[in-house]
């Protein structure tokens, strides 16, 4: 395992996107456990993305023009519900103390469909992780595996972080109501840029 494949996965796994926002945005709302579910779930969404590239199928994304439009817009209408949820205050994101089990599955499902629903993730795989797999390899389709799951370690540890993060800040927003409604504003006009970023993107 290269220092520059772990490098390289800190730095996409810290910039900030659309499962960054949400995990923050659960770490707010809900607290600790909240935000360490949404970077499970987050982590959960890079799966398909995973497994379309390791069996080829991300290059049908990448090529078809009708597939990637249908894919794309799926993750801005979500992008949008979320926004709409967020400023409602339903859903995953509502406001409460803590997070029971029927909501931390709903915490985790959300979080899934938010990088499920990300077309970069397929195209970053695509282009990502074959370099990091040398020509001579016997085994490159174990290997570039063993970099995905590598991947989905550092991306669970960072977002996990950023969870717990919000979460502390989560306890001084209480005390002062205003606050804790314009970051949720915030949250949902996050989602809405992101939506409109991904409804510009291009193959």
């Amino acid at each position: 395992m290269s220092i520059e494949f772990l490098l390289t996965s800190l730095v996409v796994a810290a910039l900030p996107g659309t499962g960054v926002i949400f995990t923050l945005a659960a770490g707010v709302t809900r607290g600790v456990m909240a935000g360490i579910l949404a970077a499970a779930g987050c982590t959960l969404g890079i799966v398909p993305h995973m497994v379309a590239a390791t069996l080829g199928l991300a290059p049908l994304l990448h090529t078809s023009a009708v597939a990637f439009q249908l894919f794309k817009f799926a993750g801005v209408g979500y992008l949008l519900y979320l926004a709409w949820c967020t400023l409602k205050q339903r859903g995953a994101l509502s406001v409460e103390q803590g997070a029971s089990p029927q909501a931390g599955w709903r915490i985790m499902a959300s979080a899934a469909f938010v990088n499920l629903l990300n077309p970069k993730l397929t195209i970053f795989f695509l282009a990502f992780l074959p370099q990091f797999v040398d020509a001579s390899e016997s085994t490159p389709l174990l290997r570039m595996l063993e970099l995905s799951a590598v991947f989905m370690v550092v991306t669970l540890v960072v977002f996990s972080g950023y969870g717990t993060f919000a979460a502390v800040v989560r306890n001084h927003l209480f005390s002062r109501p205003g606050v804790l409604a314009w970051m949720r504003r915030g949250f949902a006009a996050a989602f809405v840029a992101l939506g409109f970023r991904l409804a510009l993107m291009e193959r």
